[in-house]
């Protein structure tokens, strides 16, 4: 199988996990990126049955309102029952590398309101070790450079993600990413703190604190469901 024919798989094993596991008239949390587009255009079959969605990027809500569903600010919804995203990386606790698509920070906040994070990742996306995917730090422009060199003391190299044109990459809250490269993260819980304590750091791409409760992974062999310890 392809690596889009693993999405277009768990996107709908998502999918049907939602319509078995989530009353009606609930509204679905939504990540951001290509796994969960398919996670919407499966889940679109049923819309009918929810009452909408919270996004957690400006494209996902074009993507969602396309298939019809509304979508809600989060200040008007007291909870959600579930959120629904991809991962750059996950490893055997359900600690993440997420933020690949530039969504990191609106990503967090809808997952922290969620009573279930469902993780859907094709089979390459599970590791040993967090870290060979560069690790997303969204920042505040004035303290990309003091950022920066915090980053290198860590003994990493911090790289300013950048546009086509060379101009920085601008997130849907008016920021910056500065990825991450050369980390090998023993600790994810303990350097998602780290980072997220230096001024200037809106939100660093580790979700570990508060992890995937569920990962559906697409492999060769169809999707492989891992539940892993609660926090």
């Amino acid at each position: 199988m392809t690596q889009d024919e693993l999405k277009q798989l768990v996107g709908q094993a998502a999918a049907d996990y939602v319509n078995a596991n989530v009353p009606e008239g609930a509204v679905i949390g939504v990540g951001t990126g290509s796994t969960a587009n398919c996670f919407i255009d499966a889940l679109a079959v049923h819309k009918g049955r929810y009452r909408g969605a919270v996004s957690s990027s400006v494209a996902t809500t074009a993507r969602l309102q396309s298939h019809g569903f509304r979508v809600f600010d989060l200040n008007e919804i007291e909870s959600l029952t579930v959120y629904v995203d991809g991962a750059d990386e996950i490893d055997a606790q359900g600690a993440m590398i997420k933020g690949g698509g530039g969504a990191l920070t609106r990503e967090k906040i809808v997952a922290s309101v969620a009573d279930v994070f469902v993780c859907i990742a094709d089979a390459s996306k599970r590791v040993d070790v967090l870290g060979t995917f560069p690790l997303p730090i969204e920042v505040v422009p004035m303290a990309r450079t003091a950022i920066g060199r915090r980053v290198t003391a860590l003994g990493a190299v911090p790289v300013l993600r950048v546009q086509k044109d060379g101009s920085p990459f601008i997130t849907d809250n008016g920021n910056e990413i500065i990825d991450v490269k050369g980390l090998c993260i023993a600790d994810p819980v303990g350097l998602e703190a780290q980072i997220n304590a230096w001024p200037g750091v809106v939100t660093v791409g580790l979700f570990a604190a508060r992890g995937a409760n569920l990962c559906l992974l697409g492999t060769e062999s169809g999707v492989e469901r891992i539940e892993y310890a609660a926090r």
